[in-house]
């Protein structure tokens, strides 16, 4: 349940969809002004695609979707279970975002569209992580879910139910951090142009030091605490 998650969930989810909101104000206004966080869109313009003949467009927004995909299909190799578990593979999910927003960054310096492809890549990472990192309750690469769930609740209050205080506060914390990095990703654009990948980049990387310090911390943490109830004995 959302209201049992720790207050650092709250933490992680908006750096997580800040580095998301700032990719996507990156994409639309370098990645030939399409959103690479979520797919609805790309989806769409395939379907338009399609039906005027443009094939070399067509091959291009599958290979979006497709890239999606298989950052999704890596995420769950590497986590391997939806609960959320100190131990799991996040830090490396988040180092290897890091790793396609970089390599992202130089193919569009370069004027290649695998660009496009590497950017995918890392928001289905990202969007599958955030899954597994939340029992399937938190997406951080877009803010449709989060509106929906947030209107539901607030509905749900409306009619005389208890306000789930909890889960106004996370959405509000989420969509808050996506906005926040769609401002800071625009403002980057204007003065780096796709040199600006480098801040969620940078964002994931730390990210990803900061969960494997927590990690051995707890694990530490833990290890003396056993100790000292074995030396009780």
């Amino acid at each position: 349940m959302i209201t049992k998650l720790s207050p650092w969930v709250e933490i992680g989810g908006f750096f997580l969809a800040l580095i998301a909101g700032s990719v996507n104000a990156i994409g639309i206004l370098g990645f030939a002004h399409e959103a690479v966080s979520h797919l609805s869109g790309t989806a769409t313009l395939l379907a338009i695609s399609a039906n005027s003949e443009q094939s070399t467009t067509s091959l291009h927004l599958l290979c979006i979707l497709l890239s999606f995909l298989a950052g999704a299909v890596v995420s769950g190799i590497l986590i391997g279970d939806q609960s959320l578990q100190l131990g799991r593979r996040y830090g490396w999910a988040l180092a290897l975002e890091s790793c396609l927003l970089i390599l992202a960054m130089m193919a569009l310096n370069r004027q290649s569209s695998s660009g496009h492809y590497f950017a995918s890549a890392a928001c289905g990472l990202q969007n599958a992580m955030a899954t597994t990192y939340s029992g399937a309750v938190i997406r951080t690469t877009h803010v449709t879910g989060l509106f929906t769930d947030l209107g539901l609740v607030l509905g749900y209050w409306l009619r005389g139910m208890p306000l789930q205080t909890r889960k106004v506060f996370l959405f509000c914390t989420l969509i808050a951090g996506f906005i926040s990095g769609g401002v800071i990703g625009a403002f980057l654009y204007k003065i780096w142009a796709y040199s600006a990948l480098l801040f969620p980049a940078l964002g994931c990387l730390s990210l990803a030091v900061a969960y494997t310090s927590y990690k051995f911390f707890k694990r530490s943490e833990i290890k003396v605490v056993r100790d000292e109830t074995n030396d009780g004995r």
